[in-house]
């Protein structure tokens, strides 16, 4: 178990996804917030303290790479791992010109959603 309190915040459209985040990383000791979308993320009131941004990349309306074009354009930086199926050459480029730090592709198997979010919060640079 983490044993901290640092702000994780989940934006995923799927309401069972963003549930399950929710209570798997809790029980994990984090603090999480979740927001069903982009817009919703943009306007979340801790969206400046949170430590680390798990974003799905499908989305209606804005999709996750948008909402990072729409934070970098606020200078709002966070660490952000990306979650999305299926993951090719292309997402994976965008990811990286984005400044995205980990990409995981659904499902999330065994502990690599939470070795991402260890060496984001553990490694913030």
């Amino acid at each position: 178990m983490m044993e901290r309190k640092d702000i994780v915040l989940v934006v995923d459209d799927d309401q069972a996804v963003r549930e399950a985040l929710k209570f798997a990383l809790e029980v994990e000791g984090l603090s999480v917030r979740v927001c069903g979308s982009g817009m919703e993320a943009l306007s979340h009131p801790d969206l400046t303290q949170a430590r680390c941004l798990i974003l799905d990349l499908r989305m209606p309306g804005m999709d996750g790479f948008d909402l990072l074009d729409r934070m970098a354009g606020m200078r709002l930086h966070l660490p952000v791992i990306l979650i999305t199926a299926p993951i090719n050459a292309a997402v994976r480029r965008r990811a990286s010109a984005a400044g995205v730090r980990h990409v995981l592709e659904k499902p999330l198997l065994d502990g690599a959603l939470l070795d991402s979010i260890h060496d984001v919060l553990d490694h913030p640079g």
